[in-house]
């Protein structure tokens, strides 16, 4: 799919610095930009889950051993 990406200066700038040290075309650097904040949100939202479920599951002593 085809997408045009209007950025500003600075973005620009910062895409540039990206794909030059990663020595890949600024599309490469943005899909790969794109991938990483993806999998990076997805794994931050999963050991939050993961988090709540276990102070739920031990909350008794949690608070035993707060004491």
């Amino acid at each position: 799919m085809a997408m045009t990406l209007r950025l500003t200066d600075e973005q620009e700038r910062a895409l540039a610095l990206l794909a030059e040290v990663d020595q890949v075309s600024k599309q490469e650097a943005t899909v790969r930009a794109i991938m990483e904040t993806a999998a990076r949100r997805v794994h931050s939202a999963r050991v939050r889950e993961l988090s709540a479920g276990a102070r739920a599951r031990y909350a008794d002593l949690l608070d035993r051993l707060g004491q």
